[in-house]
């Protein structure tokens, strides 16, 4: 067939860029960043630039699959029966127990039309405001943050604002990793303007701090002593907009009398930074003609986000850097659409159009305009909230849409414990390999990213046309055809004889109705349709009738969505975070993001490309704490909180402070047995409840594990995942991930104290197709020791080496190289089992350093050793070329060799 292009937007962060899809009508092909979309200009990240190779079909959800009873296994099903029966479960649910004994958890990677018929079916319909979103994890404390200080969930600024700021302030980001479009447009902005002033403020030094000019390495949980002694500085030299103080805020006597008390000496031992580095930071600050900020999870996960959040826009406030061209509080949203679901009212204390469900005035407006008597006034139950109250048994049905409660919730042990306990599970999914998939009672397939339509919007308020590219593989719909098809059904129950509030054909339908709610609210969106978006653009919401065009910044009159127009200052004290450093638990762990992974892998897991860079979980320490431990890189531990361990190997990183930890948040029990998140709290903050997964006190604890398993076998990686990640439970510690390009393999590794079942070991065999056929093999079953390597065609497709490891990076270079070494014979005979010669720790270290250009660390390293410096290198190599995300590396190896040299010179 012919190729097209379908112009459509990112299913990853809330950059929210651009992609054009290349596809053939029926598949997906490739994929590239649209020059004419305004939030990207045709740039992409490597996850964003790799969307096409997530497109396995092996891993979705294909049809509807029931179970009709705990323990039985899923059967397929059709849609009609399974609708059919998820309406009359929750209908006699709601019969019996009432309207509250049903829950909806969804997610901020839906479009704006499903999270607008999900709203409508829980509380028009079901009559309960149990529905959450996974944005509760994500943006809730930005939502108060706002809500307090401006009056509304608002952020004031846009993307050009980084390159017009000339005072930046990125705190708990690694925007390089974690938005990293906007990062390099932050970074042309820099090389363009050298004067423009970077801090970055962040207990790690990370990538993003390579850009920084100032990099405060904050103790965890202490963001909210930093802003106040920033704010004591400003004050106190005068570093303040009186003016806009006096027309446009109300508060600041009360802030002042609190933060008298954060003097520069208090901050410097609380924060554990200098107070010359303090003083800096408030001086461009404070003198600064432009302040802009931008933060992500760093404040939001946190007991105290919400304090936070407000703590930072009090800076901008006393500064008046508010409202104007490159100033301005900016919180980076984690989700495509969490701003959308903020939007339409999809989190349980929120109705559409920026309303409030405890509000009454506002309930009878949207409940007016729905068409029903009232809407529900007994509050809705929070993410945390919820399933601790499944676990309790008071929710007796839960639907569960686009997200993985089992793998990003923290106490996993709770959380996987009530899903099991709940009555009856939906998982509306377009993944069918995610953790939470197996406690579904009722599987529904879900369209994916290139196969649906709808809107969403982005960090700078910005809504983007989603379009449809192909076809949804199999019976999988989009997500507001199942909810509309549901809502119907149940109805029936609810309504019986009255007309239907879901009498929707179209995405087009919801988004119009949804749009009206909006009307003559802050985020007026009333002018706004998918068909205006095809012609004049995305556009930045408000967007009222009869508009033109979008708005560029809020509050540039200083008048603010307050009941009184004045923004607030909110005076909140430092609280610190809930878990701090004692004997039992004498580390701090910090969880994060990978440069080419996004959340829980459902959909990076897929792709091999992704794995390149880092391959599986790993606990990052100081060389201090390693030594402290008496461990090597590479040794396995076990990492252990109050609610739960997880073995991990270590590795030394002097980029964390010594009394810290770092552990990657994507991993969870799929790749990594028991998953990042049984280790971390569900102590939430008091006002947005959103817990506190960046700080948790965890310690080391050593592990007996000789025996070892490597295994690799390339092919259908999903359908080896499936057969061998169950059969792996048998071992302490389990790590699964992908590698190759061109031939993606699945990579086991795998350790226990003692030689497992001979027959555990034949079960994996077969799994391998290691049983038969032309396969070299030795075995020594006095040490426990095997070995198997299947060659075909002259390369190794498959490996499996038992009782010890020694020579993985030998087999694994070979089998990447595509070759079968002439000495691996003589190696898999021998009664030793270490490789050949000597491993060089190149090839063990060695790494995908560049995913665009697949440009590994040896040959940048190379290069380097050749006397190419950065342009030389993205010449030669096109490594840094693409989305330029390598380029904080590739930087740092140029400096690593011009020190030896300066030292000899």
């Amino acid at each position: 067939m012919d190729r097209q292009i379908t112009a459509s937007t990112c299913c990853y962060c809330g950059v929210g860029c651009g992609v054009l899809i290349e596809h053939n009508g029926e598949r997906i092909l490739g994929v590239s960043g649209d020059p004419a979309h305004p939030a990207n200009f045709g740039k992409l990240c490597s996850k964003g630039s790799t969307l096409h190779l997530t497109g396995d079909v092996t891993a979705r959800a294909l049809y509807p699959e029931l179970r009709l009873g705990k323990g039985l296994a899923r059967h397929r099903s059709d849609w009609d029966s399974a609708l059919d029966h998820a309406a009359s479960v929750f209908a006699a649910t709601i019969t019996e127990h009432g309207p509250d004994s049903v829950a909806f958890y969804i997610s901020g990677q839906l479009l704006t039309e499903d999270y607008y018929a999900f709203n409508k079916l829980a509380r028009a319909l079901v009559g309960t405001n149990n529905i959450d979103s996974n944005s509760r994890l994500c943006m809730s404390s930005a939502v108060v943050g706002y809500k307090r200080s401006l009056g509304a969930d608002a952020p004031p600024c846009s993307y050009e604002d980084l390159e017009l700021s000339d005072c930046v302030m990125i705190v708990g980001s690694n925007m390089a990793y974690a938005h990293p479009v906007l990062f390099r447009r932050l970074e042309e902005a820099r090389s363009r303007r050298p004067q423009m002033k970077v801090v970055v403020i962040d207990p790690r030094r990370t990538d993003t701090c390579d850009l920084a000019d100032l990099h405060l390495a904050i103790l965890p949980g202490t963001d909210v002593a930093l802003f106040h002694g920033i704010l004591h500085l400003l004050l106190w030299e005068d570093w303040i907009d009186r003016d806009f103080i006096r027309d446009h805020t109300e508060g600041l006597a009360e802030l002042k009398s609190l933060v008298r008390d954060y003097t520069p000496q208090m901050v410097s031992q609380l924060c554990g930074i200098s107070v010359e580095q303090l003083q800096q930071c408030a001086e461009w600050i404070g003198t600064s003609s432009s302040f802009l900020s931008l933060w992500c999870m760093g404040l939001n996960q946190s007991t105290a986000g919400s304090a936070k959040n407000s703590a930072l826009i009090n800076l901008h406030l006393a500064t008046g850097q508010i409202g104007r061209p490159g100033a301005g509080p900016f919180s980076l949203t984690g989700q495509p659409n969490a701003m959308g679901g903020r939007e339409t009212g999809s989190l349980s204390n929120l109705l559409p159009g920026h309303r409030d469900a405890a509000n009454a005035e506002h309930r009878a407006e949207v409940a007016a305009y729905w068409g029903v008597d009232q809407l529900p006034e007994k509050p809705g139950l929070t993410a945390i909230e919820l399933f601790e109250q499944m676990a309790n048994g008071k929710i007796k049905a839960l639907w569960i849409a686009c997200t993985n409660p089992a793998q990003s919730l923290p106490d996993q042990a709770t959380v996987r414990a009530a899903l099991q306990a709940c009555p009856f599970v939906v998982l509306q999914e377009a993944f069918r390999t995610t953790e939470t998939a197996r406690f579904a009672d009722l599987l529904l397939p879900a369209a994916s990213w290139g196969e649906k339509e709808g809107c969403v919007t982005n960090s700078e308020r910005r809504i983007s046309h989603v379009r449809q590219a192909i076809a949804a593989p199999g019976d999988a719909r989009p997500d507001w055809a199942i909810t509309v098809d549901f809502a119907q059904r149940l109805e029936k129950y609810l309504r019986p004889g009255q007309t239907s509030l879901f009498a929707f054909d179209n995405p087009v339908q919801l988004f119009d109705e949804y749009k009206q709610l909006t009307r003559e609210r802050d985020l007026d969106l009333s002018g706004i349709s998918h068909a205006l978006i095809d012609r004049l653009g995305p556009q930045q919401w408000p967007f009222p009738s009869g508009a033109v065009e979008g708005t560029t910044r809020l509050y540039v009159d200083g008048v603010f969505a307050t009941a009184n127009g004045r923004a607030q200052f909110i005076a909140d004290p430092y609280r610190a975070a809930k878990e701090q450093r004692d004997a039992r638990f004498p580390l701090t762990l910090i969880t994060g993001r990978l440069r080419d992974q996004w959340h829980g892998m459902s959909r990076t897991g897929t792709a091999a490309q992704l794995f390149g860079h880092v391959s599986e979980a790993v606990l990052s320490l100081h060389p201090e704490e390693l030594r402290r431990h008496r461990l090597q890189t590479g040794d396995l531990i076990s990492l252990k909180s109050r609610r739960g361990a997880v073995i991990v190997p270590v590795a030394s990183d002097d980029s964390v402070r010594p009394g810290q930890a770092f552990l990657p948040m994507h991993f969870g029990d799929r790749f990594l047995k028991g998953g990042a998140n049984s280790l971390t709290l569900p102590a939430f903050d008091p006002l947005s409840k959103q817990p506190e997964l960046k700080h948790s006190g965890v310690r080391l604890e050593p592990v007996q594990l000789s025996w070892q398993l490597f295994a690799l076998i390339e092919g259908n990686v999903q359908q080896h995942f499936e057969t061998l990640r169950p059969l792996c439970e048998a071992f302490s510690y389990v790590s699964l991930s992908l590698i190759g390009r061109e031939r993606p393999a699945l990579l086991i590794r795998a350790a226990s104290a003692a030689a497992p079942d001979p027959h555990l070991l034949h079960d994996i065999d077969q799994c391998l197709g290691l049983n038969d056929g032309p396969v070299l093999a030795y075995d020594d079953p006095r040490r426990a020791i095997g070995k198997r390597v299947r060659i075909e065609n002259g390369r190794i497709t498959a490996i499996r080496l038992a009782g010890e490891t020694l020579a993985r990076h030998w087999l694994q270079n070979l089998w990447l190289e595509g070759r079968a070494d002439e000495q691996l014979r003589r190696w898999l005979l021998a009664p030793l089992s270490a490789p050949p010669g000597q491993i060089d720790a190149e090839v063990i270290g060695n790494k995908t350093l560049c995913n665009c250009k697949n440009v590994s660390q040896n040959a940048v390293c190379t290069g380097i050793r050749r006397g190419l410096d950065l342009q030389g290198l993205k010449q030669e190599l096109g490594c840094g070329t693409q989305c330029g995300s390598c380029v904080p590396e590739i930087k740092r190896l140029l400096a690593a060799q011009a020190q030896p040299q300066a030292a000899i010179s």
